[in-house]
């Protein structure tokens, strides 16, 4: 982690990750860029559908190569890169037949090392895979859901789904979460756990880096009046109360209520739930 001096108010407290991992006077692979919209939390009508979003630097997207689907084909790190999207870092490689394509980079991956995608690959960071062939107890990130689709879960930074078991047609996983799902077997995994851990220890140290983001201000309810929030009104500050709870501004129940269908059909593929947080007061 970076820490900065206390120089002004806001680099009083602000950490950020350390970035010496990335490469130095490095821009994006033109090719690969896309323009991205902003588009402010609203709706295709126009209102806001979801709140304390707008503003921030312009950004472009970086198209990113979840599927892995050069078989065979090994590529060199020719630079690891930030991406505004992510959290995690992204690694441009340059593959044999010349094709560059950004993918989503591991903890311990280097500029010049070489990566592969394919049935039997050697076990190293960075290389995919399906999940059948990964030893128990290895790390994997960026998982499949269906086969051939491309990564769906474990995608942001420092995570990392640890395979626990295989049995038949599937894969038993404890994900970031600590659920314990099955996966298909032949669905595919890239080896290693996400660059970028100390994401989550980072310190903004201002409102206005916050706003640079696109992250706009968010009003307490227990400040609203009550026409504006459940949690509004009242002489002095006043608690939410035991009897009614904790509600969102549209009057529903909130902190640590479950919202998961209880049909899901994903149901019968967990295990063991993600673990319960302690609910707010």
């Amino acid at each position: 982690m970076k820490e900065y001096k206390p120089t002004t108010p806001g680099r009083r407290g602000m950490t950020k990750s350390g970035d010496e991992q990335l490469t130095k006077n490095v821009r994006p692979f033109k090719k690969l860029l896309k323009s991205k919209k902003s588009k402010a939390g609203r709706s295709n009508s126009g209102s806001i559908s979801v709140r304390h979003r707008g503003g921030g630097h312009k950004r472009k997207y970086r198209i990113i190569d979840f599927k892995r689907n050069k078989e065979g084909i090994s590529g060199k790190v020719k630079s690891i890169e930030y991406d505004p999207n992510r959290s995690s870092y992204i690694a441009l490689v340059a593959y044999r037949d010349g094709e560059k394509r950004y993918i989503l980079a591991p903890q311990s991956l280097k500029v010049g090392d070489e990566i592969i995608s394919g049935e039997k690959v050697p076990l190293k960071p960075g290389n995919r895979t399906l999940l059948k062939n990964v030893p128990v107890g290895t790390f994997v990130y960026n998982v499949e859901l269906i086969p051939e689709q491309g990564g769906k879960i474990v995608r942001s930074a420092g995570t990392g789904a640890q395979v626990m078991a295989v049995e038949g047609k599937y894969v038993q996983l404890t994900l970031p979460s600590g659920e314990v799902r099955l996966v298909l077997s032949n669905c595919r995994g890239t080896i290693g756990a996400l660059s970028n851990p100390e994401h989550m220890f980072e310190n903004t140290g201002k409102a206005g880096r916050s706003r640079w983001m696109g992250k706009r201000p968010t009003v307490r309810g227990s400040a609203m009046s009550p026409v504006d929030h459940p949690h509004g009104g009242g002489e002095g500050r006043a608690p939410i109360g035991l009897r009614r709870g904790p509600k969102t501004p549209w009057g529903k129940q909130a902190y640590g209520v479950k919202t998961r269908k209880k049909k899901k059909y994903s149901n019968r593929l967990i295990i063991r739930g993600r673990k319960n947080k302690k609910r707010r007061k």
